[in-house]
């Protein structure tokens, strides 16, 4: 079995600019894939632009619970909604877990894939989810690995490579996550990568950690997490992760980590390559 690698940036319409950098990273740069968070109101017309600028960019769907508000109106999402509307922030959500209404859940995470079915005009590549939040519980994943199955598409499994150890979430969610995820992964068996990279984050988003991601890389399917873009008011205003996105976007258009990938064998692919 080959090396096949996905570098697939997060939060693809948080902000047209934003968008717009995703997209340099993969017509100048070595990403494959991305997510579209289709609460935001400027993402159809994003996609819109990828359809015609970025043809063989993977597209997905970013299920979003924690950030701005819902597509459905607040009356059928008030357990995850609060008093103004807007998605809880990740502290209350934890904090709120098991008293969630999961069926407004899945219901809100369907009509986002069906705003995406209405602005690409073809099925998602894959599922992931902002803040992970969709392995946050046992029933948040079923309701992921059910829509992943009745969409056809892949899902990420954050799990870390070499590693039984989940990438990027909660501490104090780990332990219940390692017991619940192959079972249900076992009853749903969705297509997705072998093991996840979430590392390539903030101050270790440069080019020696892609390079130590690479070396450490063996035979199998793989996913690299990113996110780069351009920065913007906007972007200033609603994340704490806003600056940084230019560096990444510097890191993968360098040429010189084409030629490491190059070197070591590995095949640049989407999800909609995982059979």
């Amino acid at each position: 079995m080959p090396k096949r690698l996905i570098i697939n940036s997060d939060d693809y319409g948080r902000t047209p600019e934003v968008s717009r950098g995703i997209r340099e990273s993969h017509l100048r740069g070595v990403v494959t894939s991305t997510t579209c968070m289709m609460n935001i109101p400027t993402t159809a017309a994003d996609i819109a632009i990828a359809m015609r600028e970025t043809p063989k960019l993977g597209l997905g769907v970013h299920l979003v619970l924690t950030a701005d508000g819902p597509l459905l109106k607040r009356e059928a999402v008030k357990s995850i909604t609060d008093e103004k509307g807007n998605f809880l922030k990740l502290p209350v959500l934890i904090e709120r877990i098991n008293s969630i209404d999961v069926n407004e859940v899945q219901a809100e995470w369907r009509a986002q894939i069906e705003a995406f079915l209405k602005a690409a005009d073809k099925k998602p590549t894959h599922l992931d989810s902002h803040h992970h939040t969709s392995y946050f519980s046992p029933a948040l994943f079923r309701a992921m690995l059910e829509l992943a199955k009745e969409f056809d598409c892949g899902i990420r499994l954050p799990n870390v490579y070499g590693s039984d150890d989940m990438a990027g979430l909660p501490t104090e969610l780990i332990g219940p996550i390692k017991e619940y995820a192959p079972r249900l992964l076992n009853e749903f068996n969705p297509r997705r990568p072998d093991a996840f990279f979430a590392s390539f984050y903030d101050d270790l988003a440069t080019r020696d950690e892609l390079k130590r991601i690479f070396d450490e890389m063996g035979n199998g399917t793989y996913e690299i997490m990113c996110h780069p873009g351009y920065t913007d008011p906007i972007l200033l205003n609603a994340s704490s992760y806003a600056k940084q996105r230019e560096t990444e976007l510097e890191v993968l258009t360098d040429p010189a980590i084409l030629q490491e990938i190059q070197k070591n064998g590995i095949q640049l692919i989407s999800f909609a390559d995982i059979k």
